[in-house]
């Protein structure tokens, strides 16, 4: 056997740490963003009406729609979705993306016109019950009005402060949302307004940490996004930056208070397309009446 002089040694190393950033460079950019992956979750609510004891919730977040990026992630959630028939689909926001520096209103505003392949592709979804969406800063910050309308041409209402109640086997809750914390106004108790009590409150919210304000409030479940999971998550260290309003609550399921909160991964990336330890995501919730 040939003796491993120190040059050899080195060659070998560099080939080695050369291979291994192609082989994370394919897994992060080609392979990781475009196979979203289905989470499903079962949660038991101490409001839930029993005659809505297995009712199915699909959410899906952060589009940040482009042709080239988040045009795939978004088809294959499609798919998924549509393959476990959920009674309800809801949308968290950021259908599009303003670019870094947009300093000028119109570029702002031309932002929103990826908004209609997008929800071209959303309207694909055939859940039971319908789809409902919120906005998210991005969508807030390019052209919020030109956004709603075109949901709503495809039959998605957008609830931007508003609440209104879903009714099923004779059963109803309240699916409510609030206006993007970043770029909007958000008004919890304009959006509660009207609500009866004791009746269960699902609330959407693109920016997970308002969970801190929406615990102060009767409402049960809060589903939220913007964070993309961090896209970037390093073991042992997390998230190396995470957007502001996503940095308590940044991914997955928690407690807060007697409100439960889930922050979803997001389908799409920004500023750069990659993800790494943060596959895009469907989330199938199955709600229950607590025992």
């Amino acid at each position: 056997m040939p003796s491993l002089t120190r040059r050899r040694f080195l060659q070998a190393t560099a080939a080695f740490a050369a291979t291994s950033a192609l082989a994370l460079g394919d897994d992060t950019i080609l392979r990781e963003p475009n196979h979203p992956r289905l989470v499903r979750i079962e949660l038991a609510l101490a409001r839930w009406p029993a005659a809505l004891d297995g009712f199915t919730i699909a959410q899906l977040s952060d589009f940040h729609y482009d042709e080239y990026f988040s045009a795939a992630p978004l088809r294959a959630a499609i798919g998924i979705v549509n393959q476990v028939h959920p009674d309800l689909v809801v949308l968290t926001g950021d259908f599009v993306t303003v670019p870094v520096l947009a300093g000028f209103r119109h570029i702002k505003k031309h932002a929103a016109g990826v908004i209609d392949p997008c929800t071209a592709l959303l309207a694909q979804l055939s859940p039971r019950l319908g789809m409902f969406a919120v906005l998210g800063n991005h969508d807030v910050d390019s052209d919020p009005g030109r956004i709603i309308a075109t949901l709503r041409s495809h039959g998605i209402a957008t609830l931007r402060n508003a609440s209104m109640p879903i009714e099923d086997r004779g059963a109803r809750f309240w699916l409510t949302g609030v206006d993007s914390v970043m770029e909007g106004k958000p008004d919890i108790n304009s959006t509660l307004r009207g609500i009866p009590p004791n009746e269960p409150i699902v609330l959407l919210a693109h920016e997970p940490d308002f969970a801190d304000k929406a615990a102060l409030h009767s409402v049960d479940l809060q589903l939220s996004g913007h964070s993309h999971g961090g896209q970037i998550w390093l073991p042992g260290i997390g998230a190396p930056w995470l957007p502001e309003f996503a940095r308590k609550y940044p991914r997955g399921l928690y407690t807060v208070g007697p409100l439960t909160l889930y922050t979803n991964f997001g389908l799409g990336t920004i500023r750069l397309p990659m993800r790494l330890n943060c596959p895009p995501e469907v989330t199938l919730f199955t709600l229950r009446a607590a025992k």
